[in-house]
C-alpha cells in the first residue's frame, strides 16, 4: 500500500506573534490549517508549520526582542492570500471561530469568491476561490 503526500511547499509565508500557540491554536480552529511541526519551550514557539490542506502552508514563531532577533517582525503586520474552494463553508468556520469581519463573502470583478478577516494578533487573511494566473513555459 502507498501512501501519497503533498509535496512540502517551496515559498514559506511567514509572521511572529505575541502569544504564538493561541495564535496556532486559532489558526487551526478558525481556519483549518494543520499543525505539521512545533518546537518550542513552554509558550515561546521557536518555529512552527502550519498546513494548508489545499496546498501550501506558513510558518510563525514568538515575537523576540528586537535585538539579536534574526527575522524581526512586528506581530500584527502580516497579510496573506488563501486559495479554498469552499468561501461560504469557510468564512463560517472563521466567524464562528472568532475571526473579526473585515468583509463578507462577496464576487469580485474577476470572478473570485472572496473574504477578508484579522486573526487575534491582527494579521489580515484574505480568503477566496481565484488560484491566480497561470504561469506561461517558454
Amino acid at each position: 500500500m502507498t501512501t501519497e503526500t503533498t509535496p512540502a511547499p517551496q515559498v514559506w509565508p511567514t509572521l511572529r506573534a505575541t502569544d504564538a500557540p493561541a495564535l496556532i491554536r486559532f489558526l487551526t480552529e478558525a481556519f483549518g490549517f494543520q499543525e505539521t511541526v512545533v518546537y518550542r519551550d513552554g509558550d515561546q514557539v521557536h518555529h512552527a508549520e502550519l498546513a494548508w490542506p489545499e496546498g501550501g502552508g506558513i510558518m510563525l514563531g514568538s515575537a523576540k526582542p528586537s535585538d539579536g532577533d534574526q527575522w524581526p517582525l512586528s506581530p500584527g503586520q502580516f497579510g496573506a492570500y488563501v486559495v479554498t474552494d469552499h468561501p461560504e463553508e469557510l468564512f463560517a468556520r472563521a466567524k464562528a471561530g472568532g475571526a473579526e469581519i473585515v468583509q463578507e463573502v462577496y464576487e469580485t470583478e474577476y470572478g473570485s469568491r472572496d473574504f477578508q478577516v484579522r486573526d487575534p494578533e491582527g494579521n489580515r487573511w484574505s480568503f477566496g476561490t481565484y488560484r491566480g494566473a497561470p504561469v506561461k513555459s517558454d
